[in-house]
């Protein structure tokens, strides 16, 4: 039998204002007294021992008159709020809005009456099929939710990363994601659309074949949170001072430009960092590079929305900016982390129907339901109506209602009347109507039968996902083929990839036949039958290809340089301060952690390990190793994969002469084409530099690198 002290592992005692924490083996550790906060219970009760539960005897049960370790376990216990349905896994930061000038003439809303009134922001990305603990480079739609504090209340912009969605009519929202979630009876796939239930979902609902253009896209494997875009996917409308109304759509423009990643590289990220889109944004802000949207708004009025070829209140339908300008009236920063993830990220509540004087809603059916959705999502998972009370949904401007009780209330009236209309005056009749400063909604006249129908002018399914295929750029149509090759290879189903491959004819033959003969399908389908006949008559649009816009500048991007000892300090510092005057960064990859040693002597830190950083995690890379180093890492699968992986997603590499055996030794000695960049000099770097603007050298995805007959050839 074991002796009676063998589980007093630790004891603490209190000795003249210092704890003293005896350990196995007698030893003693101190802690100051003095300023060290004295540990409590929830209700301030002073703790004696925080390390042992209250027993009957040493090894006796425990008590059950222990109040502080049942207040302890009893909150660990409900930690855990329910997760989202939808958009379970965000990652949010703190900021403001500043307006860059007067909007009266289309909206009385405070915050757009002055130029340069700022108002505080708290923006919430997500993904949202996945759930709490899935990868950030999910092919998936991104939330990206903005909640601006103005003096009148919470204004809550809830968008997406794409400017349409799958569905016209809210009551199809939940068969939507619980086809797009993991199928029920086995419980899997999770963070993925690429199974028999989504896309039988897809190809009998003609409506989403939009949207699954979009999804299919590069615009679903953003490469980072700070380089996507952001719209409010619905009409609404905007009304000023004297009553009147103006169609509006809300853009946000990432200032550092879009980027996005390849499959592959999205595939290879989530092995190497599940956290990269939350660890980018963590960093950039934390290190004061703040990323920056501006608002744009698309104002309209009855007159174009009659005009315009499809219907304003479908979902499914963009307005093009090349037919109706973007005005950009503000600008959105991101300058602060959260402090606590899950007091602020995690308990923010958004609800399309959070909405200030001066905007208003449209009848887009999608929009109705999401505003009477929201409110009893927030109930269920925040557990009651007082969750407005948290400091993240609170306002900050004055908040004054009627409303007590309810579960967790903090704030209930102070003075005898809850209730109104009261004949009591002054304060103790509590807060009262304000008739010229109150919400008030658009007196819009509706008339009609109730029935549940579908508008005519909701009919045309495929004109506009035919549009933005034809938009795209070779490389990204390239991609879109593949990207529904691979989805519907994990479906089982021959039956819906047909069915899905029937739908694509309507979009493109090119693109259907792709992917027809990529699946080996035994018989080719006939087009499926229309609600109305596409339209082949519109343009592509350069507004909607991510490549056609590339960001004016590298600004926001990372290199990785590869290095060794002997590595040229000259060249190394020449090129972090090239990367620093562009408003980028470098990062060292070292084959220890612990750094080399340069070639003037001095030592580089290393930020990771070949094996540990590999070249996913960067925008472009640089290799800048000894001879006999290369010689080395040539041999080493993890360097190989360095190099190879940059190649393969099509990455600017910039190369030093001495590290010719690791590129030599991973391409096999293929010709080198203009994606390398050869530095030996500040001007070399100059070139790098330049080249790295365009992000990605897709010329290497569109013919071999031996067809390029004035690329350089490694010796």
């Amino acid at each position: 039998m074991a002796s009676k002290n063998t589980n007093q592992k630790r004891k603490s005692v209190r000795l003249n204002d210092q704890t003293v924490i005896r350990g196995e083996g007698g030893e003693t550790h101190q802690t100051a007294g003095g300023d060290v906060l004295q540990l409590t219970s929830q209700q301030g009760i002073p703790v004696s021992d925080d390390q042992n539960t209250l027993k009957i005897g040493s090894r006796g049960p425990a008590a059950l008159e222990d109040f502080h370790f049942r207040e302890k376990i009893f909150h660990f216990d409900h930690e855990r709020i329910p997760e989202r349905v939808v958009h379970a896994r965000g990652f949010g930061a703190h900021g403001f809005f500043e307006n860059y000038g007067s909007l009266a003439s289309v909206t009385r809303a405070d915050l757009f009456q002055r130029a340069g009134e700022k108002v505080p922001a708290f923006v919430r990305f997500s993904t949202v099929a996945g759930n709490k603990g899935s990868a950030d480079l999910a092919r998936d739609v991104r939330g990206f939710a903005v909640k601006l504090y103005t003096k009148e209340g919470n204004w809550d912009i809830v968008g997406n990363n794409m400017p349409v969605f799958f569905i016209q009519d809210a009551i199809k929202f939940p068969d939507l994601i619980h086809a797009a979630k993991a199928e029920p009876d086995r419980g899997f796939p999770q963070a993925q659309t690429a199974h028999d239930n989504f896309w039988d979902f897809i190809s009998l609902t003609p409506e989403s074949i939009h949207m699954a253009m979009w999804i299919m896209s590069d615009r679903a494997i953003p490469r980072s949170f700070r380089f996507m875009e952001g719209f409010g996917v619905h009409t609404f409308r905007l009304v000023n001072a004297r009553g009147k109304s103006t169609f509006v759509k809300f853009h946000w423009k990432p200032k550092l430009g879009m980027q996005s990643v390849v499959w592959n590289e999205a595939v290879k990220l989530n092995g190497a960092d599940p956290d990269f889109h939350r660890r980018d944004l963590w960093n950039s802000i934390k290190s004061g590079n703040f990323p920056e949207w501006e608002l744009g708004l698309q104002l309209f009025d009855d007159d174009f929305a009659e005009k315009f070829a499809f219907d304003v209140l479908d979902a499914t339908k963009i307005i093009p900016e090349e037919e109706l300008p973007i005005k950009k009236v503000g600008r959105l920063v991101l300058d602060r982390c959260v402090d606590n993830f899950f007091a602020e990220t995690e308990q923010a509540a958004f609800c399309t129907a959070n909405v200030v004087p001066g905007v208003d809603f449209s009848n887009d059916p999608l929009l109705q339901g999401r505003n009477f959705s929201y409110l009893d999502t927030q109930v269920k998972r925040l557990g009651g109506p007082n969750f407005t009370f948290l400091p993240v949904n609170a306002p900050k401007c004055p908040m004054h209602t009627l409303q007590q009780d309810g579960h967790m209330a903090s704030v209930n009236p102070t003075t005898r009347v809850n209730y109104e209309p009261n004949s009591w005056g002054g304060e103790l009749g509590g807060p009262r109507e304000s008739p010229n400063r109150g919400f008030e909604t658009y007196p819009a006249a509706e008339e009609g039968p109730k029935l549940r129908v579908r508008s005519e002018t909701f009919a045309d399914h495929y004109s506009q996902a035919r549009q933005f295929y034809l938009s795209q750029t070779k490389v990204e149509q390239e991609h879109i083929a593949a990207s529904f090759t691979f989805e519907l290879s994990k479906v089982e189903t021959v039956a819906i990839r047909s069915r899905l491959v029937s739908h694509l004819l309507n979009v493109d033959g090119a693109l259907a036949e792709t992917v027809a003969k990529a699946l080996r399908l035994k018989v080719t389908p006939k087009p499926s039958e229309p609600a109305r006949a596409p339209r082949t008559d519109l343009k592509a649009l350069r507004s909607l290809s991510i490549v056609l816009n590339p960001p004016v500048s590298f600004k926001g991007r990372k290199v990785g340089v590869v290095v060794s000892d002997r590595v040229n300090a000259e060249l190394l510092k020449a090129l972090r301060q090239a990367l620093i005057e562009e408003g980028a960064s470098l990062e060292v990859v070292a084959p220890k952690i612990g750094g080399v040693e340069a070639s003037d002597g001095t030592w580089v830190e290393a930020h990771q390990t070949i094996s540990g950083g590999p070249s996913v995690l960067y925008d472009a890379v640089a290799l800048m190793v000894s001879e006999v180093a290369a010689v080395e890492l040539a041999n080493n699968p993890a360097a190989r994969d360095f190099v190879s992986d940059a190649f393969a997603h099509s990455k600017f590499i910039a190369y030093v002469e001495s590290s010719s055996p690791l590129v030599k030794g991973t391409l096999g000695g293929r010709d080198l084409d203009k994606g390398f960049v050869q530095i030996e000099s500040a001007t070399d770097v100059a070139k790098f530099i330049e080249c790295c603007r365009r992000l990605r050298f897709w010329d290497r995805n569109i013919e071999p690198a031996t067809a390029d007959k004035k690329a350089e050839r490694m010796k």
